[in-house]
């Protein structure tokens, strides 16, 4: 900088300090309209006389930042008042606002930026300069071009920001070498007739320009040497900003840094993990409540922030292609699959809330319920014990009220909505793959798949794997790992997955002993507790056991995810995948698999174990030869169930929201709370974006686990809660607002990145479509207590005219107090009880094979057993009919494809044949000159022969 720049710096902190009201006029000077007379000369030419005393005469060529250095003591108390004053005159100086996504010219393009924080003094070896040098001459030498802000224009004084552009030639060659598709010729095609339903849905529908942002093209991959073919206007905005982030990407995670011993390392990664850089990510365009001043930029940010982000737009449909076109298409697609599967959702929420309205109505006609809350039947009933020695004896009308709810969910509705949703996952699964290759054709993306597998080597897999072998496809060198190497490390982690899941099996049996230890110490302390009397209505033992066995399982599930979340990101290093896909699937199925365990374990116990090994009073069956199962209520375990994944889908949907929404917002806050205080023009956009949170690499990931994890509560268990599908509803209509307001507004512009699929998740989905039939199939059989009552109204019915009078009571089996064993009998018996009754089919005491199951047990059991073959086997032929029948491409997309590979190909074809005319053109012209000088000198040697 010049000497007058340095003048201007110095003389504002001078009179920054004399006082308020010399602070007031100054902040009250702007810039001239003449683009010569700037605000520094006038200040320079007002205090020229005051700024000659302060400064050494041996200061002449010094920099803005070296003349900082040089204040005197005197002004330095002054510094604070004046740092604003310097930043404005920066800013004018550069006639650009700092909230451009441009460098200083105006020109070129911010395409990503890399920070690092000012380390002087704490690292005297300067290893980690040197890498930066390193890697950022490297950076250059491949094309790149660099612009760094020095740390005296940060917010903080603190942190360096090196502003990277692409120039033309490196997304030219970087473009063929990824095989970017770019357009050839608009799209001729005629497109298909408008829904005639379109006029309908007009609430529902966005601005023309907003779902469609750019023209419908023919595209072909670049190739550099034939850019003459290409719909090129203009080369600055021709590949778009999310294009050209993924290139810049792409040469920073390959681009080395070595010095010294360190001459294989490369990748900003590795870097950011040594903590060389801070951080690295591409630029938002705008600020998200306003749009760019600069006509150049798009604000593409502020479009998303006020169509698609916003609450109130949550019955609006989504820009996918502005999606796609601003965050790439692998967020691209994981927006458009949530917005399938919540529409999707609306049809199964329906259906379910009909089914669950069904058994409000019937509620009041439930012959059981009705037997169970009447005082002269339940009410005499005395059942035994739920615990050995410190529980009494209890009257079965006190389970009133949970028997009432119970029908609420079991009912005959239940095993009706059960089958729907088999069929529903499965047209949900179809459907999606077609809307998935109607996405594929959009967005240029049907060939991607070969491209991803051959191209994106991991550059950790470059880095680590120092042999190398040729590659029968390629006939390249690449690097490899050795089979033994690989077996040994899929070895390591087969079994640290397995030690995890052991863990959380060795979790949940802890909880259930637990729930069994501490039940008779509830039970006792209640029951002999005059001042918890007013309460023990509502709080009931088996109330305060599931609230605190509860409250323990969600302690040990969020630990169990933090300690595992960094255990499966290691152990999936370690195996070195060889590409970007092998690693995101290796992770995918570990963590899934982790969580499946984690979440679901709880409900498999309600569903499948609890109250079907419990024995029957004189015979207990005890966990560990100690704890005594625990037993049913007479409705049945349904309701349990009910309960539990009603408070974990709606725990979890609420405390992820927390997490996804108001933690990123509370941290953003804190982090810019100083920078609010500075003008708009002073506060960068590199170093607004520094301050908002990062998407991650594994930022989709989670987003999918809790979608997917989802999925599973309500088709694994759907069949004990048919309003779990209208919670998911709610929530995802909420979610994808929330997602993409912390996206647009919270968090760092993330990576673009190809994806075609939604990857291994639809593999994972599959699986749970066909477990969740074998899972309602089971809950309908065994959970419920449909089986029991159709066995007893078809066969074992006592009234005619009601066949359902008195299940109750055969439902229930007759013990004899005085056959306990001291283990288990009652310390007191106030009731004078002689008999009690208990869950269970089994001969009474004054049989012949007394406490035996009796042939009912038997005959309910062969009815389970073939409920559960014939739901399992119509339900399954339903479901590969149906995918049978709906292909998985439409055919218009197929034709679609065909006609434009097709026409690509002819287009190609023109080209070339274009040049090899030109070419053999020019070849004949060069063949008639080169006739006529050889003619012309036998004439020139004829004449001077003659």
């Amino acid at each position: 900088m010049n000497r007058p720049g340095r003048r201007e710096e110095e003389v504002l902190i001078e009179m920054a300090g004399s006082g308020d009201d010399d602070m007031s006029v100054l902040t009250e000077i702007k810039t001239p309209d003449s683009p010569g007379e700037t605000l520094s000369g006038l200040l320079y030419e007002i205090n020229s006389n005051a700024e000659s005393e302060m400064i050494p005469s041996n200061s002449e060529g010094l920099s803005s930042t070296e003349s900082t250095f040089l204040i005197t003591n005197h002004q330095r108390k002054w510094r604070k008042q004046g740092l604003f004053l310097k930043r404005r005159l920066r800013i004018d100086k550069h006639h650009q606002s700092k909230d451009s996504v441009f460098f200083r010219d105006g020109v070129r393009r911010i395409d990503f930026v890399l920070s690092y924080h000012d380390e002087s003094g704490k690292e005297p070896d300067g290893r980690k300069a040197e890498r930066r040098r390193e890697f950022e001459l490297n950076l250059q030498k491949s094309g790149l071009e660099l612009e760094t802000e020095d740390k005296k224009e940060s917010e903080n004084g603190k942190i360096y920001f090196v502003k990277i552009h692409a120039p033309w030639e490196v997304l030219a060659t970087y473009a063929e070498v990824l095989k970017i598709k770019v357009p050839i010729r608009m799209n001729d095609l005629v497109q298909t007739t408008e829904n005639p339903l379109n006029c309908c849905l007009r609430l529902f529908k966005l601005p023309h320009d907003v779902m469609n942002p750019e023209p419908d093209y023919f595209t072909a991959p670049f190739n550099k040497q034939k850019q003459e073919l290409y719909l090129i206007n203009e080369q600055n905005p021709y590949f778009s900003p999310a294009t050209r982030n993924r290139i810049v990407y792409y040469i920073l995670s390959r681009c080395p840094y070595g010095v010294g011993e360190e001459k294989r390392k490369f990748g900003i990664k590795r870097l950011l993990a040594n903590s060389t850089y801070s951080s690295a990510f591409p630029i938002h365009d705008c600020q998200y409540w306003k749009k760019s001043q600069d006509e150049k930029c798009e604000s593409e940010r502020f479009t998303l922030y006020k169509q698609w982000a916003r609450f109130g737009k949550f019955y609006k449909e989504q820009p996918l292609d502005l999606i796609r076109k601003y965050y790439g298409e692998k967020i691209g697609i994981y927006f458009a699959w949530l917005g399938f599967y919540t529409e999707m959702l609306f049809f199964a929420a329906i259906v379910g809330f009909f089914c669950f309205l069904y058994g409000w109505i019937t509620m009041d006609e439930s012959i059981s319920s009705k037997e169970i809350c009447d005082k002269d039947i339940g009410g005499q009933i005395i059942m035994c014990p739920l615990c050995d020695q410190r529980c009494e004896f209890w009257r079965l009308n006190t389970t009133c009220e949970p028997s009432q709810y119970s029908h609420l969910f079991d009912n005959a509705a239940t095993l009706f909505f059960a089958i729907f949703m088999g069929i529903w996952v499965t047209l949900f699964l179809e459907f999606w793959k077609r809307r998935q290759a109607r996405l594929e054709y959009e967005w240029d993306l049907v060939d991607f798949e070969e491209e991803q597998q051959q191209l994106q080597l991991r550059p950790e897999y470059e880095a680590k794997c120092t042999k190398k072998k040729k590659n029968p496809v390629t006939q390249e060198m690449e690097p490899f790992l050795p089979l033994t190497s690989k077996a040994a490390r899929f070895c390591f982690s087969g079994t640290t997955v397995l030690f995890w899941i052991s863990l959380i099996i060795a979790s949940m049996i802890a909880v259930i002993v637990y729930r069994l230890a501490v039940y008779a110490a509830f039970a006792s302390v209640m029951e002999n507790n005059d001042t918890l009397q007013p309460f023990s209505g509502l709080l009931t033992p088996q109330l305060a056991t599931s609230v605190t066995a509860s409250c323990l399982n969600f302690i040990m599930i969020m630990i169990l995810n933090f300690l595992y979340e960094k255990v499966a990101i290691w152990i999936t290093d370690m195996e070195i995948p060889r590409t970007h896909v092998e690693y995101e699937n290796r992770l995918t199925m570990k963590m899934f698999l982790f969580q499946f365990v984690n979440y679901y374990s709880s409900c498999f116990y309600l569903a499948f174990f609890k109250g079907k090994f419990v024995g029957y009073p004189g015979d207990y069956t005890y966990m560990f030869s100690r704890w005594r199962n625990e037993e049913c209520d007479p409705a049945g375990c349904l309701i349990e169930l009910t309960t539990q994944l009603t408070i974990v889908m709606a725990g979890k949907q609420i405390w992820g929201n927390i997490q996804e929404a108001f933690v990123p917002w509370i941290l953003n806050w804190y982090r810019s709370r100083k920078a609010r205080h500075s003008p708009e023009d002073l506060y960068s956009r590199w170093e607004q974006d520094y301050d908002l949170q990062v998407f991650g690499q594994h930022g989709l990931f989670y987003e999918y686990l809790e979608m997917v994890i989802q999925f599973g509560f309500i088709t694994l268990f759907v069949a004990s809660f048919p309003l779990a599908p209208l919670l998911a509803l709610l929530n995802n209509i909420l979610e994808i607002r929330v997602d993409s307001w912390k996206l647009t507004t919270q968090f760092r512009r993330p990576f673009a990145a190809k994806a075609h699929s939604i990857g291994v998740w639809q593999e994972i989905l599959n699986a749970m479509a066909i477990l969740s039939v074998v899972t309602n199939a089971f809950i309908v059989a065994f959970t419920s207590d449909m089986i029991p009552r159709l066995v007893y109204s078809y066969a074992y019915f006592d009234n005619p005219d009601s066949p359902m009078s008195g299940y109750i009571n055969n439902s229930l089996s007759v013990f004899n107090v005085s056959d306990f064993n001291e283990t288990s009998k009652p310390l007191e018996n106030h009731m004078n009880v002689l008999t009690c009754r208990y869950r269970d089919y089994r001969y009474p005491p004054d049989h012949v094979n007394k406490y035996v199951h009796t042939m009912q047990f038997w005959h309910i059991l062969a009815a389970k057993m073939a409920f559960i073959i014939i739901m399992e086997h119509v339900v399954f032929v339903v479901k590969f009919f149906v995918a049978w029948l709906i292909p998985d491409v439409p055919s218009e997309v197929k034709a679609r494809i065909k006609r434009e590979k097709y026409l690509t190909q002819k287009i190609l074809h023109e080209y070339e044949l274009e040049e090899l005319r030109k070419r053999l053109c020019e070849k004949d012209a060069c063949a008639l000159i080169v006739k006529e000088v050889i003619a012309t000198e036998g004439k020139v040697q004829l004449s001077a022969a003659m």
